[in-house]
């Protein structure tokens, strides 16, 4: 993966990893999603998203690398809570119990899109992107979960910012929690 920069997603300019683009200048070569595509393809395993606040970015973000369809299996978009039960497999009572922006669903919703997709590892995000703060949960206030062939991990995040700062970091974040769950599989391999 590149070095710490500022790049563009979804519009926005964010920090993260190095934006370079390939010869023709037209792929985020050393973007977080190249690094994790590239990284999957090396080690011939799947991936699956699931979103809620992100709707759609994180996926965006993934398909417009060269070489992704051996890669990514596909993903929802989830952002009617009833939704991430009926199509992700969130456990109803979890979200009744604790509502759509909490550590657990995030877990649920990665492990749902994985197994539903048939991927080696599952992405998820969800939280509040604002302007309003919902159910009593503060704006930037963001999980993203990872669920791999090893486990699950979710990392929560207070992100500042406007909506579209707050989804595009979740973008990255979600992409840097995968990244360190790569690397740490490559390590124990």
């Amino acid at each position: 993966m590149g070095a710490v920069g500022l790049f563009w997603v979804g519009g926005e300019r964010v920090a993260g990893m190095d934006s370079e683009s390939d010869a023709n200048g037209e792929r985020p070569v050393g973007s977080p999603a190249a690094g994790v595509v590239h990284s999957l393809a090396e080690r011939h395993e799947t991936l699956a998203t699931v979103e809620s606040l992100t709707g759609g970015l994180l996926s965006a973000s993934i398909v417009e690398i060269a070489g992704v369809s051996g890669v990514y299996r596909g993903g929802m978009v989830v952002y009617a809570t009833e939704l991430k039960a009926t199509l992700a497999g969130v456990p109803a009572s979890l979200l009744e119990e604790r509502g759509p922006v909490d550590p657990d669903v995030a877990v649920a919703l990665a492990e749902g899109g994985r197994q539903r997709c048939g991927a080696d590892w599952g992405l998820a995000t969800t939280g509040v992107a604002g302007p309003e703060p919902q159910d009593g949960k503060p704006v930037g206030l963001v999980y993203v979960a990872v669920a791999g062939p090893g486990g699950s991990s979710v990392r929560e995040l207070d992100l500042d910012g406007g909506r579209a700062h707050v989804r595009a970091a979740a973008v990255i974040e979600a992409l840097r929690l995968l990244a360190e769950r790569i690397h740490e599989a490559d390590k124990d391999e």
